[in-house]
């Protein structure tokens, strides 16, 4: 190595992290974003489907919801649930919504969050 390369591969490290760093981050929020939106959908369906049965109300759907979402991802995912009576392919139903805001990175730290909306529906059962 001659005394003018001296330095180089830090130049070199430099750079590439520049670019490697906010690269690989944004894979990490939108891993987390998909993570959260699929956990979310998949929580409001099996409420909706709770509440859709013929011995029980939209009340334990959304509890159920509730419930799902905190156990998987915490408490503050599952503050705006929402439920309400909806036609489902000419037959009556329950659909559960629910909105969620995820934070950069998981971090709530007052940054930027993206807002995600699921929801999920079920044919209600006759008596």
């Amino acid at each position: 190595m001659t005394r003018c390369q001296r330095g180089t591969a830090l130049v070199d490290v430099a750079l590439v992290s520049l670019v490697l760093v906010p690269l690989v981050l944004g894979v990490l929020q939108v891993a987390l974003v998909l993570h959260v939106r699929t956990t979310l959908a998949a929580a409001a369906s099996e409420g909706a489907r709770l509440a859709a049965t013929a011995d029980r109300g939209p009340a334990e759907g959304v509890a159920r919801t509730r419930a799902r979402i905190s156990a998987a991802l915490g408490p503050s995912y599952a503050r705006h649930v929402g439920v309400r009576r909806v036609v489902v392919d000419g037959a009556p139903g329950v659909e559960i919504t629910v909105r969620a805001r995820v934070p950069a990175l998981g971090l709530d730290l007052g940054g930027p969050a993206l807002e995600v909306t699921a929801s999920g529906r079920a044919v209600e059962e006759l008596p």
